[in-house]
């Protein structure tokens, strides 16, 4: 029988195959009984899952990172997926295809690789040109930025992601330059670029996607900076001449205001035109990259409107199913 991913299960399905299991917590319910919730992951997504009545063997039967067989049904609840489990046993190495758990972009990572290549070396700034060439010569560092997703869940969640999140700033960066001749194109394309690779260390990524010990003690901001500091070193040492004080300093500054708001983790707020550019360049990446998979994997597929999702704060409107009408009557405007 051909494996079911979680962007394809529909409303009481049953349920028989292996997954990756991730946040397992055994918790009472408000009768006392326990229960074991678990987050359960493929290359397409994740679906929580939950065994009434389970027992502290159970629980202890697997843990997180563990490839686990579960038995089971779907159940629609309250707009989102999730899966009532009758039985979860840690899986059989036989059991498990690998190549059904890393999420690969959709875009061929060589191509990427090729066009953001072919952008830093345009640089005309030759002190940016020569540290972009520090990285590109790291063979280490950029097989790691080439497979290294943007994030967990949010956003290029995948294989390539962190690559694609890049190529996609820096093409737009590319086609809007020219209505901002204030911007200096080089700066922000380089902070494009470095913004964030301390995800290559901040998330694990081999097996199922998790934060390492020191991305959860220290953040890919901080260790962004780290990076860069010891490239800038490199670069000083090949080229016999230091960087300027003042680039370093704005490069800096762009990777720890990308995120553009204390309340989002940014330890300073965007203060150069090329800070604020990213900040609201990774924006819009991110969050129409986010909103267009909420749409495209949100399980009312009869409804023009996406389920309510408590991290947005709203549902989404997908768009009236072609040749349907509205519900006051009238044709879609």
């Amino acid at each position: 029988m051909p494996r079911r991913f979680v962007n394809q299960f529909g409303h009481q399905e049953s349920v028989d195959q292996v997954f990756l299991a991730q946040q397992k917590q055994l918790r009472p319910n408000r009768n006392g009984n326990l229960y074991l919730q678990v987050e359960l992951t493929d290359r397409t997504g994740s679906i929580s899952a939950r065994m009434w009545n389970a027992s502290e063997s159970e629980y202890r039967n697997f843990d997180d990172g563990d490839f686990v067989r579960v038995e089971g049904s779907t159940q629609l609840f309250q707009g989102a997926m999730q899966l009532i489990a009758t039985n979860i046993c840690k899986a059989r190495h036989e059991e498990v295809d690998f190549s059904d758990f890393m999420p690969l972009t959709p875009a061929d990572i060589d191509r990427l690789a090729l066009r953001m290549t072919e952008i830093l070396r345009s640089l005309a700034n030759p002190h940016l040109r020569n540290l972009a060439e520090c990285f590109l010569l790291d063979e280490e560092f950029m097989r790691r930025f080439a497979r290294c997703p943007a994030g967990i869940k949010n956003h290029h969640a995948y294989i390539g992601g962190l690559l694609e999140h890049v190529v996609n700033l820096m093409e737009v960066i590319v086609r809007i330059i020219d209505c901002y001749p204030v911007v200096d194109r080089d700066m922000l394309l380089m902070g494009a670029f470095l913004h964030d690779m301390g995800k290559i260390g901040e998330l694990g990524y081999e097996r199922g996607f998790s934060y390492t010990d020191e991305g959860q003690l220290i953040g890919h901001v901080v260790m962004a900076v780290g990076i860069l500091e010891q490239k800038v070193a490199e670069a000083e040492r090949l080229s016999g001449e230091s960087l300027p004080l003042e680039t370093v300093l704005r490069l800096k500054h762009m990777i720890v205001s990308h995120h553009g708001q204390y309340e989002y983790g940014s330890p300073k707020l965007p203060m150069t035109l090329e800070a604020v550019a990213l900040h609201q360049l990774d924006n819009l990446d991110a969050k129409l990259h986010n909103f267009a998979q909420q749409m495209r994997e949100d399980p009312n597929v009869e409804s023009a409107w996406t389920h309510f999702h408590p991290q947005l704060g709203r549902k989404l409107f997908k768009g009236f199913p072609t040749g349907s009408e509205s519900r006051n009557g009238g044709p879609p405007a």
